[in-house]
């Protein structure tokens, strides 16, 4: 495609004015490109200290800023990895969720063997977790279950590698105790789906979410009222030999079960939020 040229008519005034535009250009365009590092003279221990005091005082993104240089300086050094890591717990007190994750994947690329991978893996687990605790807050106070549980089955995720990968690390046993929260949490969650298709009448679709928590959260206290759902489905669907399988393991497992009304089920009333 020819595009139109734009054509100078010179003169010597218009080809003297011309050289002297071209002069200030250049000099404004070499302004403008010059790197401006404020921190280009640090050393990293001294970067990496008033980093740190940046963040105590509360001042994130300024200590963001200063990590970032940091990195940069010493890239593929133990203080250039934490500097890493400290900028991506600073996002995420910044509500940059999404920038924070995608720091922490960064670095477990390109530092596999780090020595902080344990703490790279409970810091994503965390963010995910106190994400999806945030939304289970309001999720409470609204009516239908129209919200995937993503950011919690991230958190298991993470956390069951660190469990897995590094028995031995100091963020263990807090990921431990998270995983199983995090497990009769997404439990309540089937449970309260298979309830709410119950409720209308939608039986297969609440047997095959009762049947899921189930068989992904047996040691959840929701496995109880999910048993009953199941042998509730059954019967309504008119499948007699599954209701008498569903009636028999919940009668083994539960039976003091409040659920149960004389030689019946009830179904549970209670809020589903209510994990235990």
């Amino acid at each position: 495609m020819n595009f139109p040229r734009l054509v100078l008519v010179q003169s010597r005034w218009s080809a003297t004015l011309g050289a002297g535009c071209l002069a200030l250009l250049v000099a404004l365009s070499g302004c403008g490109t010059k790197p401006t590092n404020e921190y280009a003279d640090w050393a990293p221990e001294k970067l990496f200290s008033e980093a740190k005091a940046e963040q105590e005082a509360g001042n994130y993104e300024k200590a963001s800023k200063m990590f970032e240089a940091l990195e940069g300086k010493g890239a593929g050094t133990l203080m250039s990895q934490q500097a890493l890591l400290e900028g991506a717990y600073l996002r995420y007190l910044q509500g940059e969720r999404a920038t924070a994750l995608s720091t922490i994947e960064r670095f477990i690329k390109l530092y596999p063997s780090s020595p902080a991978v344990d703490y790279a893996l409970y810091l994503k687990g965390l963010i995910n977790f106190n994400d999806d605790l945030g939304f289970m807050g309001k999720l409470s106070r609204q009516d239908l279950s129209e919200r995937d549980q993503v950011a919690a089955r991230d958190a298991f995720q993470s956390f069951k590698q660190l469990v897995e990968q590094y028995p031995e690390s100091r963020y263990t046993a807090d990921a431990q105790v998270r995983m199983d929260y995090i497990s009769n949490m997404l439990a309540a969650y089937e449970v309260h789906v298979a309830r709410y298709y119950y409720r209308r009448g939608a039986y297969v679709a609440a047997a095959n979410r009762a049947q899921q928590a189930i068989q992904e959260f047996q040691q959840s206290p929701s496995t109880e009222e999910a048993l009953s759902i199941l042998w509730l489905c059954y019967e309504k669907l008119g499948l007699d030999q599954l209701r008498d399988d569903a009636e028999r393991v919940f009668r083994s497992n539960f039976p003091e079960s409040e659920l149960l009304a004389g030689d019946g089920l009830r179904a549970r009333k209670r809020a589903w939020w209510q994990v235990w």
